[in-house]
């Protein structure tokens, strides 16, 4: 693993598993729910998972500028192909310093995509500002998008609050259950202060103004989350009782490779880029 400091402020890198975050901490108290410790628990037992060059599951494929697509499922327990192969391949190391670190992933390659990425991570005192980085190897145009998925601690006293309010209701598999997002239901509106859903919940949001807070209690880490480039927001959580949610800043909705006007997706012809970023910010407010 590779460490950065600075302050009371420690994060873990895993560059060679999938190039996700281990662990941030501020003292002894986690910002991210840590890593289990475990190879064998998967990449989701981490703190944080890169989503490149996509975000979240994509159905039996797509149909781009009249050239069908298939997309391969990549994990067992999923029946379509989800969150691109970044989080499933080994990164190498730019450069690192005591406060800062690039990784590389020059031989990204999931169905017709053909890419390199590059991760930055900048750590402070008070924030961690994360950026992501792609660019279209392929010998075609293709639609890219993607973001970030970090896990963080769940307890009664955790709450959300974040202004989105298209809510794309989850149907058979995972995917949107209608093709156009709706209002949320007033357990899933996180406009104003609230605790998290007694039920389960793993759908994306739509005009996400990139900004959002979760306050926790003692055992963990308050944080105000941000994103200058992203504007969906997938919110999962299966249980009140399993110890984390997942606020993910996203680029697009889920299977968005399949929806009218492929929401989200940016167009990159062979050489162009595309970034991403967020912030978490633990300094009080």
């Amino acid at each position: 693993m590779l460490e950065l400091a600075a302050g009371a402020a420690r994060l873990t890198l895993q560059p060679e598993l999938g190039g996700g975050i281990a662990g941030l901490w501020v003292g002894d108290l986690p910002v991210l729910r840590p890593w289990s410790g475990k190879v064998e628990d998967g990449p989701f037992a981490q703190a944080s998972n890169i989503l490149v060059p996509f975000s979240n599951r994509i159905a039996d494929g797509f149909t781009f500028e009249g050239t069908r697509h298939e997309m391969v499922p990549n994990l067992a327990s999923e029946p379509y192909a989800i969150h691109g192969d970044g989080f499933q391949r080994a990164w190498r190391v730019v450069s690192s310093d005591t406060q800062t670190a690039q990784l590389h992933l020059p031989d990204g390659a999931f169905g017709p995509y053909r890419y390199e990425a590059w991760q930055t991570f900048d750590l402070s005192e008070n924030r961690l500002v994360c950026m992501l980085r792609m660019t279209n190897h392929a010998d075609v145009a293709l639609p890219y998008g993607g973001g970030f998925h970090p896990w963080f601690p769940r307890t009664s006293a955790t709450k959300l609050q974040c202004f989105a309010p298209d809510q794309w209701p989850e149907g058979e598999g995972s995917l949107p259950a209608s093709d156009r997002p709706q209002a949320p239901p007033d357990d899933f509106n996180f406009s104003s202060k609230r605790s998290l859903p007694d039920r389960w919940i793993n759908c994306a949001f739509g005009g996400w103004d990139g900004k959002a807070r979760i306050e926790q209690a003692q055992g963990a880490v308050s944080v105000s989350l941000s994103s200058q480039t992203l504007d969906h927001a997938i919110v999962y959580s299966p249980e009140p009782d399993c110890g984390f949610f997942c606020f993910e800043p996203v680029s697009h909705p889920v299977n968005a490779h399949n929806l009218e006007g492929l929401p989200g997706l940016s167009i990159l012809d062979p050489g162009q880029s595309l970034s991403f970023d967020i912030t978490l910010d633990w300094r009080a407010t």
